[in-house]
């Protein structure tokens, strides 16, 4: 039986060997932009590449969700390795869906490739059999929150439970009796090979705001009451907000006008308005929380409007495991010497995996390889031997760590995980 070290050299040359294909599926991917829930085609080229590998795949989880298992040695654990399915809004971006605006320009195609690279070496390199454990492989949907009335008209319809794709796939219990999970993200605006590990993501809550006045001419305004005006008064009271927020909380609120009005000549009667509310911490949250809605309140009320604020969820704080983002940055100085190893470096924007975080031991590490900032139309993989490849090295031999031996590390990180309060 090879030990620990043969079965990450066997790993990386599988990986290696199949080096081309694996850059070629994120091409691929690239090409298929789909926002959450409607990853119809995203989903339906993971599941036929599984099947190519011989795993049959489960479909259809939490409406678009892929998940393929590999079986270890024995079975005295399980870990899942995550690839999210969905892109975000992007229309500028060079490689945008004309139709959708749609594009990856937060790197998800790259985390699909990454993990079929990794299911692919596990499998050509002859590996599951040394492992304790089991693997699920899980593209998982609808990370970016947006399109907000879409989502919530599919949950008042009954066909989700939650907002999110992991949130959906906890609620359906996709991860039962899973140790622990970990995935890759991309650090962005870092076209240098850079790893990440153990940093922060902030938690929020979202919210759909909707003004009602009155409509009239827009030459008659004194006969009508300006939902616009409202609106816009709102952003000018968060804004005035803003110093009392202490920069230990975090705080980020970003409102966008989704429903501006109707017609040019109509005094605005109808105006929706979306935001999130981010923090560091559930607390700070609730706390903004309720200044935003005051503010929101406040110049409804100045200007004779009525109001809405429907609160439609959003995502836990994430916390990283510490052990895990340890063994994740030992590969990474093993496989890439001479790449930085940075550590407790928070992230930019909020993630699911937040919510994953409360209830298992899970890891999310960034790595550079990318130019231009997040969810721009200057977003790239500049370094595919890096984000693509790197990802699945990274994924498997961390996987190898926590499934090797009789009883493997990743049930003991279990066994000591305390679920968030």
């Amino acid at each position: 039986m090879m030990d620990k070290n043969e079965l990450k050299r066997a790993f990386c040359a599988a990986v290696d060997a199949r080096a081309d294909e694996i850059k070629s599926a994120a091409a691929d991917l690239l090409r298929m932009p789909e926002l959450g829930f409607k990853e119809t085609k995203t989903a339906a080229y993971m599941a036929d590449a599984f099947r190519g590998l011989g795993i049959e795949p489960e479909t259809g989880l939490g409406v678009t969700g892929v998940r393929g298992k590999l079986a270890g040695g024995s079975h005295n654990a399980r870990i899942a390795l995550i690839g999210e399915l969905d892109a975000v809004t992007s229309p500028a971006h060079p490689m945008a869906d004309a139709s959708t605006g749609a594009a990856h320009s937060c790197g998800q195609n790259i985390q699909l490739a990454g993990l079929l690279g990794c299911a692919a070496a596990l499998r050509d390199a002859g590996i599951m059999p040394h492992l304790g454990g089991d693997v699920d492989l899980l593209c998982t949907p609808a990370e970016e929150f947006v399109e907000l009335e879409y989502r919530a008209a599919l949950r008042d319809s009954g066909k989700i439970g939650m907002l999110s794709g992991k949130q959906e796939l906890l609620r359906l219990g996709a991860f039962e009796g899973v140790d622990a999970a970990m995935m890759v993200h991309s650090q962005a605006g870092t076209p240098e090979r850079k790893c990440f590990v153990a940093g922060g993501a902030l938690g929020f809550v979202a919210k759909i705001i909707r003004f009602s006045g009155k409509a009239a001419h827009a030459c008659t305004p004194e006969e009508g009451v300006n939902a616009l005006n409202a609106a816009m008064a709102a952003m000018m009271c968060i804004h005035a907000m803003r110093e009392t927020f202490r920069a230990e909380d975090r705080i980020k609120v970003h409102p966008i006008i989704t429903k501006g009005g109707d017609l040019v000549n109509i005094v605005p009667s109808d105006v929706v308005m979306e935001t999130y509310v981010r923090g560091a911490t559930p607390a700070a949250v609730k706390d903004a929380c309720e200044k935003v809605d005051r503010a929101i309140r406040g110049a409804a009320y100045a200007i004779g409007c009525d109001v809405e604020i429907r609160d439609l969820g959003g995502y836990a704080p994430l916390r990283q495991d510490e052990t895990i983002s340890g063994l994740f940055a030992d590969n990474s100085r093993a496989i890439f010497p001479e790449t930085p190893v940075i550590t407790g470096v928070n992230m930019v924007g909020s993630t699911d995996m937040g919510d994953l975080s409360c209830v298992l031991p899970v890891i999310q590490p960034t790595i550079g390889g990318f130019t231009g900032a997040a969810h721009s139309k200057e977003f790239s993989s500049v370094d595919d031997d890096f984000t693509v490849i790197g990802t699945a090295k990274l994924l498997g031999t961390t996987a190898i760590d926590l499934l090797f031996g009789d009883k493997p590390l990743a049930r003991t990180i279990r066994e000591n995980y305390h679920p968030a309060e």
